[in-house]
């Protein structure tokens, strides 16, 4: 059995709706956004912030609202204790995927009790890519980079990698856009039927009105789709990625109370799911998004688990040719993948979008009784692509009936 004092649970977890480029979320400050997750959780758990050994929070864009430590400064901004410190990390995509891996391995090490891992990005106001500062400062990766992979035309962008995802599985324009359209319907479905209530915050929004679902919510059909041009190929030369089946940019912020099974107990709160396991991969940096493959496939022989296994799976929409070439890959049942759409419909804000994912996840076992699910971020930047990882966890319900949610992320 595991020992309750280093066991990691999740306790609460919470998002905020996701806005649109200058959307109703617009006239958010990210560091305000951040805090209001951060007294979500202190709200609905009753948790006494002073508690909270640390906040780790993921933010990809560290420049200017967004810079100088995001993290601490939510802490400020939610109105917590002084004490109460902070730290922002850097993964790309995972960014707050890897808050929550930090957060359960501090647990799990003995050195914190209770831990908030989040995640914030508000790509209105700090545009993807501000971090480069127009080159004033140089660019990343540096010549030995650059000749590691200049044998084999070197690195480049994403929409080109997405690309080389698609042409290297064999996947059609078709195929991409009927994904896209599958995203639409299934998030439009969940929002209809309330199964994201649980987890969004209300907000006000930048109309004035109370802002309680996501708002990249289209109506999509394959006609539409059809209509729209590639974004980073010619057609004539064979390109198919579109905005139609990729994810959106987004504003957003998300949150989860991490602490020892043991800390739980005794503060009288009931563990949502326990963190049982982590692994990581990478893959080739021209590709960029391929890494869920091998990450996924490490992390289940880990756990000593199948796709069989998954109840539920969630994996990162960043371009639709990312979860095709996985699935053609790990063949999972399709019917438990992104049940409730994606980033392609709800939106993909960077480093609040790991949270976003394991929430959604969470969530939805939850309402259904699924006993495993698997979740898998692929980290991506404008050029070159970030370790992946993954970690497992289980789910904790009423009366000890136990449920397990794999939650893998790269």
């Amino acid at each position: 059995m595991s020992d309750p004092n280093t066991t990691a649970v999740i306790v609460d977890a919470v998002r905020t709706p996701l806005g649109r480029r200058n959307g109703k979320l617009k006239d958010w400050h990210p560091v305000d956004l951040a805090g209001e997750t951060l007294k979500a959780l202190q709200e609905r758990t009753g948790i006494d912030p002073g508690l909270v050994d640390d906040v780790i929070m993921g933010c990809v864009m560290q420049v200017g609202e967004q810079a100088v430590n995001v993290g601490r400064n939510a802490v400020l901004a939610a109105g917590w204790p002084e004490h109460v410190p902070g730290t922002t990390i850097d993964r790309q995509c995972g960014s707050s995927q890897q808050a929550a891996h930090f957060a359960a391995q501090g647990v799990i090490a003995g050195a914190y009790d209770i831990v908030v891992a989040a995640g914030v990005e508000v790509m209105t106001r700090v545009p993807m890519g501000s971090s480069m500062a127009d080159g004033k400062f140089g660019f990343p990766f540096g010549p030995a980079v650059g000749a590691r992979y200049a044998g084999e035309g070197g690195l480049v962008p994403q929409g080109i990698s997405a690309e080389m995802i698609a042409d290297k599985w064999g996947l059609t324009r078709d195929d991409l856009d009927a994904f896209g359209v599958r995203s639409q319907e299934f998030a439009r479905r969940a929002t209809d039927e309330g199964r994201f209530q649980r987890e969004i915050l209300p907000l006000l929004g930048s109309d004035g009105a109370l802002m309680s679902t996501d708002e990249g919510l289209r109506d999509t059909t394959l006609e539409s789709l059809a209509k729209l041009k590639p974004a980073f190929r010619a057609e004539e030369e064979g390109g198919r990625v579109t905005a139609g089946n990729s994810s959106q940019i987004t504003d957003g912020a998300s949150a989860m109370l991490i602490m020892s099974e043991a800390k739980a107990k005794q503060l009288g709160l009931t563990p949502r799911a326990r963190f049982v396991n982590f692994s990581l991969a990478g893959d080739n940096p021209r590709m960029m998004l391929t890494a869920p493959i091998p990450a996924t496939q490490k992390v289940l022989a880990r756990a000593g688990l199948t796709m069989d296994d998954m109840d539920l799976t969630e994996i990162n929409e960043a371009f639709a040719c990312v979860v095709l070439a996985w699935a053609k890959e790990l063949h999972p049942n399709m019917d438990t993948v992104n049940v409730n759409g994606g980033a392609i419909a709800l939106g993909h804000p960077l480093g609040a979008s790991g949270a976003r994912l394991m929430t959604t996840l969470l969530c939805e076992l939850e309402r259904t009784g699924g006993r495993y699910g698997l979740q898998t971020v692929s980290y991506t930047h404008l050029r070159a692509h970030e370790t992946p990882e993954h970690l497992v966890c289980r789910l904790l319900l009423e009366k000890k009936k136990e449920r397990e949610i794999t939650v893998h992320t790269l």
